[in-house]
């Protein structure tokens, strides 16, 4: 994406902001909460349309029919709530042209864990479920990449190894794999690239290892290795 800008009124939620993600990368999105993390991924998803610049996809601008082949888990989540898990995961298979959507919906229910609760409406699942289910929606229909909003929020530790076992095995196949979280240790143990956001503006950007390393500008005091919880605290001070 090359010089994203967008504003609400009279504020700027977004100043230009510009990063790019590459094939098979687990890219963390971070910044505090209003910095404009999930204007961004609006803006990817067709959601919202930027004031300027634009959204690339291999070198060309996004079309509704690029953008059908991406996976996106809303930070307000979008299920059926009284929807059982496997009929809506099926649901959702077909609304993306799946040629066997119930055999689909099985894979990702088994892969996430949620056999045992397939025939289960989503309103009596545990939060933490619920988001496997999300995941499962964003996930249904093999997408090109994945855009993910705070993911992990609300999960308890079965939960985020989960979520995270599927999230590599799934960037290994070469899909990129964009998601914000406030669990900067998390970030960091899965990204191979962050961008951090403050205020509408991209303040550092990069592979976690070159923010991490000896040439890096972001954090000003002697620290040998700084931790990306190190990094974070001084990009948005």
């Amino acid at each position: 994406m090359a010089g994203l800008t967008r504003r609400f009124g009279d504020r700027v939620a977004l100043d230009g902001v510009s990063f790019s993600v590459e094939p098979g990368q687990m890219f963390g999105f971070v910044g505090p909460n209003g910095a404009g993390k999930t204007t961004t991924m609006r803006i990817i998803m067709g959601v919202l349309a930027p004031d300027a610049g634009e959204v690339r996809w291999n070198g060309a601008p996004l079309s509704f029919g690029v953008r059908s082949r991406f996976g996106y888990m809303p930070e307000e989540r979008g299920l059926y709530p009284k929807m059982r898990v496997h009929r809506q995961l099926s649901y959702m298979a077909a609304l993306h042209g799946v040629e066997d959507p119930d055999g689909a919906a099985t894979r990702w229910i088994e892969r996430l864990g949620l056999t045992e609760r397939a025939e289960d409406r989503v309103e009596q699942l545990s939060l933490g479920n619920q988001q496997r289910v999300q995941l499962a929606a964003a996930l249904v229909h093999e997408p090109e990449l994945l855009v993910l909003d705070e993911p992990f929020s609300g999960l308890d530790p079965v939960g985020v190894d989960v979520l995270s076992g599927v999230l590599l095995d799934y960037a290994r196949t070469g899909v990129p794999v964009v998601f914000s979280s406030h669990q900067l240790d998390l970030v960091e143990r899965l990204c191979e690239a962050v961008a951090i956001i403050k205020d509408g503006r991209l303040v550092a950007s990069g592979t976690v290892e070159d923010l991490r390393g000896p040439g890096q500008k972001v954090v000003k005091e002697v620290i040998e290795r700084p931790t990306l919880t190190d990094l974070f605290r001084e990009a948005v001070k």
